[in-house]
């Protein structure tokens, strides 16, 4: 028995809702087929964005959503795709597959996908191939009200009222694509650009500058030193796979218990990066006005048999599921510093939680955790203690459960749990003490396999169930996680 004890009464701030961010890039097909289709495509759509696609990812309630790269942020330019689609040049995606896009997905539908959605845009700007005047053009472009060249341009295009757009990246992995600068040039050149990035009329612009890549401790030291000043964020990118070795790659759906453990320490390795980046900036921003933004996570493994391996298309299992509930939980509980994060990708790509085959759509493993998860959502993190049991594996350990707790305005509490053991349940006793407990119930994705995943022929095999195997007693919640599960407890 597992003893939990959750401290209604101890809050400890608040969980930013863009934790729960997503990113599009223009990467296989993530943006076209994915996304977009246009409006003559025969597969429904609103305006040209698929119709399904849509209504699956409004469900999701999305905060934020990262465009347009990545690595072909930095070899975008954005006067490319706007006007007449007829007009637009056509490019060649040198990062990734080397394929030809025709420009039909730029600024107007990206931000007008955004409006759909909800979702507030996270533009990220061109450093390593573009120009400082270039950047400044593209945010004059999107958000001034006034008379200008850039905005009579806007006007022309058929958007009079600017947009609101709040999150602005400049560069992108500037340390490898986006230029392979070191850290102290890109800081001098994130100075210069971001100096441009100005805020016209009411638009009040949130800079985010290019991070380390996973340990590169380096690289934040450096930027929060000579340019934390001029930042509202900082980015760390961080891909879990079967080994840090980039060579071993590992199918996303023939995996043993070996390459089980291993990523799922891998993923647990994300609270280490939080912790120690969040060290750093704390030396220069002890009142943590910048933001960790972690607008890159998630799986990495190879692509499908006989897909482009360009196009990163790859299967979600529930594997996936437990990497996302470990992701979110770890987010969740270092929200003080922790402002964003996007998981690669939304549609198509690496851990998507879409996938798209001609006019068929499915949800994956990882879709459901995010619908489960989302009522973290600007939610307080509350005080969860516990000693988590060792789920041990060829003389390697790891805890077998990751957690996380909140409250949220209407008073109802949340209490996510992941059992990385996919072996062995675990029997819990969660002492409940703050509050009179009046009621609860439960959520939970889970399969009778490590790689059990949905298909278009079986879209179903993992989704979110009513979890039944909890009791309320003297308030004390017991009962048994199953292995290989992420679960949802809500309180009343």
């Amino acid at each position: 028995m597992i003893k939990m004890v959750l401290n209604a009464d101890i809050k400890k701030g608040k969980i930013n809702k863009n934790i729960y961010g997503h990113f599009s890039e223009h990467l296989g097909r993530c943006i076209y087929e994915g996304l977009w289709v246009g409006e003559d495509s025969e597969i429904p759509n609103i305006n040209g964005f698929r119709t399904d696609v849509v209504e699956a990812l409004k469900k999701l309630k999305i905060p934020v959503l990262r465009w347009p790269g990545g690595c072909f942020a930095d070899e975008y330019h954005w006067m490319d795709g706007i006007g007449p689609r007829e007009n637009r040049p056509c490019m060649v995606n040198t990062h990734w597959g080397g394929v030809v896009e025709n420009n039909h997905f730029g600024t107007h539908e990206f931000l007008e996908l955004c409006e759909i959605l909800g979702a507030e845009p996270y533009i990220c700007g061109n450093v390593g191939s573009g120009t400082v005047h270039e950047m400044q053009q593209w945010v004059e472009y999107m958000t001034f009200d006034g008379k200008s060249p850039m905005a009579d341009l806007r006007r022309a295009n058929g958007k009079d009222e600017p947009w609101r757009v709040k999150y602005f990246g400049v560069g992108n992995e500037n340390w490898g694509c986006g230029g392979n600068m070191t850290a102290e040039f890109y800081a001098d050149q994130y100075k210069r650009y971001a100096t441009y990035v100005r805020n016209f009329g009411e638009n009040t612009i949130y800079k985010i500058a290019g991070g380390a890549s996973v340990d590169d401790y380096h690289w934040t030291e450096v930027l929060m030193r000579e340019a934390g000043k001029q930042m509202d964020g900082l980015s760390i990118h961080y891909y879990t796979r079967i080994s840090k070795d980039w060579s071993e790659q590992g199918s996303a759906t023939e995996f043993d218990e070996n390459h089980w453990f291993s990523v799922m320490q891998n993923a647990l390795f994300t609270e280490e990066l939080v912790v120690r980046h969040s060290k750093i900036m704390d030396k220069y921003d002890p009142e943590k006005k910048v933001g960790l933004i972690v607008d890159e996570w998630g799986t990495w493994f190879a692509v499908e048999p006989g897909t482009n391996p360009g196009f990163l298309y790859q299967q979600n299992t529930m594997r996936d599921a437990l990497v996302a509930g470990i992701h979110l939980n770890i987010f969740n509980n270092h929200c003080d510093r922790v402002q964003m994060a996007n998981i690669a990708q939304m549609v198509n790509v690496l851990q998507a939680v879409i996938l798209t085959e001609g006019k068929k759509m499915l949800l994956t493993p990882t879709y459901h955790v995010f619908d489960m998860y989302k009522v973290h959502q600007d939610a307080e993190p509350l005080s969860l203690d516990f000693e988590s049991p060792e789920y041990t594996f060829n003389g390697e350990k790891l805890p077998q459960l990751n957690a996380s707790a909140s409250i949220d305005s209407e008073g109802k509490i949340h209490v996510t749990i992941c059992n990385l053991n996919p072996s062995d349940d675990a029997e819990i006793d969660l002492d409940i003490r703050g509050i009179t407990v009046k009621g609860t119930k439960g959520e939970i994705i889970t399969s009778n396999v490590m790689n059990a995943k949905n298909t278009f022929e079986e879209a179903n095999n993992v989704t979110i169930k009513k979890f039944e195997g909890i009791r309320l007693e003297n308030n004390h919640i017991s009962g048994i996680i199953p292995s290989k599960a992420v679960v949802m407890i809500e309180i009343v």
